[in-house]
């Protein structure tokens, strides 16, 4: 029992001192949109800028 107490404290203190993922504009090499998101939009896109702290790619850095 102490043991499955232990493992979840452990657990929790990792979870309270991760931090979100950063944020970065991809460009579409076929048409050259560019949109804001964490990971790759797909096969035609390229990172073009990043990272960013938001969702909405105007403030650089990582998120805390």
């Amino acid at each position: 029992m102490k043991s499955i107490l232990a493992m979840s404290l452990m657990l929790l203190c990792v979870v309270a001192w991760a931090s979100g993922a950063p944020w970065y504009r991809w460009q579409n090499t076929v048409d050259k949109t560019i949109m804001c998101t964490q990971n790759s939009p797909g096969e035609f896109w390229v990172r073009y800028q990043g990272p960013f702290m938001e969702s909405n790619c105007k403030h650089a850095g990582y998120p805390q």
